[in-house]
Parts: C-alpha cells; sequence; structure tokens
C-alpha cells in the first residue's frame, strides 16, 4: 500500500484550500452560528484519550446543546449506558469536537475546542426536566465553528426519509455476534420500549 507520509506530500496532492473554506471559520458563535446550533437537537461528540478516540451521537427533545455565551456550549449528560467513554476521555484529555446535524439541511455545523465535565448544581439545574437533573455537563470552550461544505450529506441522499434499513443487523444480533448464547430475538422484541427516551 503506498502511503502519505508528511503533510508537504498531502498538500502536494491536494493543493491548498479555497479562500471561503478558511473565510467561514468563526472563533466563536456569531449570532448566525448562535441559531443555526439552537436549531439543532442532534450532534456527535468525539474525543480523544489514552486507548483511542470516540465519537458519541448525542440527541435531547430540544436544542442539543445551550450556548452559555459566544465562547461557551453546555451539553448535559442525560442517562445511558455508564460506559462513559467520553467523559472518561475529556478527565483525561479535554480535546473535543462537535458535529451538528438538522434534519433537512444539506450543511452540518463543526466545533472544536476544549472541555470540562461539571457538576456544578446551579448548571445542571438549567435543564431540569420533570424534576430530573443530568447527571453532569460537558462544558465546551469553542476555540473554532464553522459550516461543512453539503457535498457528504447530498451525496449520501441523508434526509431523502426513506426507510433503507432492511437487510441492517439488529441490536440483538450484533450482541449475539459477541455473545452466541444471547437471546436475540427477545431482546429485539423489547428494544423498542428500552430505546424510548429516558434522559430524566
Amino acid at each position: 500500500m503506498s502511503r502519505i507520509e508528511d503533510v508537504a506530500a498531502l498538500e502536494a496532492l491536494y493543493g491548498q484550500p479555497g479562500r471561503r473554506s478558511l473565510d467561514k471559520v468563526a472563533d466563536r458563535l456569531t449570532p448566525l452560528y448562535a441559531k443555526w446550533i439552537a436549531a439543532s437537537r442532534f450532534c456527535v461528540l468525539s474525543t480523544v484519550g489514552p486507548e483511542g478516540t470516540d465519537g458519541s451521537p448525542r440527541g435531547d427533545d430540544g436544542p442539543v446543546v445551550e450556548a452559555l455565551d459566544a465562547q461557551t456550549l453546555a451539553l448535559p449528560d442525560w442517562m445511558g449506558n455508564n460506559r462513559m467513554d467520553s467523559l472518561r476521555n475529556i478527565v483525561r484529555d479535554g480535546r473535543v469536537s462537535l458535529m451538528f446535524m438538522v434534519p433537512g439541511s444539506t450543511n452540518v455545523v463543526r466545533v472544536n475546542g476544549t472541555a470540562v465535565v461539571s457538576v456544578d448544581e446551579g448548571l445542571r439545574g438549567r435543564f431540569g426536566k420533570e424534576g430530573k437533573l443530568p447527571r453532569s455537563v460537558v462544558v465546551v470552550t469553542i476555540g473554532e465553528v464553522y459550516f461543512q461544505c453539503a457535498k457528504a450529506i447530498m451525496r449520501s441522499g441523508l434526509w431523502r426519509g426513506e426507510d433503507e434499513s432492511a437487510g441492517v443487523p439488529s441490536a440483538g444480533e450484533l450482541v449475539r455476534e459477541a455473545d452466541a448464547g444471547f437471546d436475540a430475538e427477545s431482546y429485539d422484541d423489547g428494544y423498542a420500549e428500552y430505546a424510548k427516551p429516558r434522559m430524566w
């Protein structure tokens, strides 16, 4: 396999970035970037730690993050499976990236920065729902924010609204692949109920 070994060779292959791809980058939330992110109920949180990288889907029934100010985003951590891959990484290495999506929009908005895991009661209280609070809040300090070119979502037809899941392995089948004795059918029968939002 022929590999690119250094950045100079990579740049020689691809050339220089277009001016607009650099001009669109902001170092804080502008009014329009703030409006775009406020419309997003889903993002992917990417982190890095000693064991490697992690990409975690995050979603909510309203805005997935809250802007505390032009430099800071707050992402509540609701009930999950307690693997805590992202949180473990953030505690040890604060570098994070967020990729925000809005159904129907062919653009995504990306945020790169650093994060901490906060258990501040006042901050957790901002996200209270039905008397419940998130266990913690990921607080992201923005280093840069910019929109991503629409080509990838347009090529993939991500928002066509078609069900393309026929033949895709179920959650139970994926577990049984690792554990041959697992009752995949019973698990799948109850999975729709199990997977309902239980954030609070």
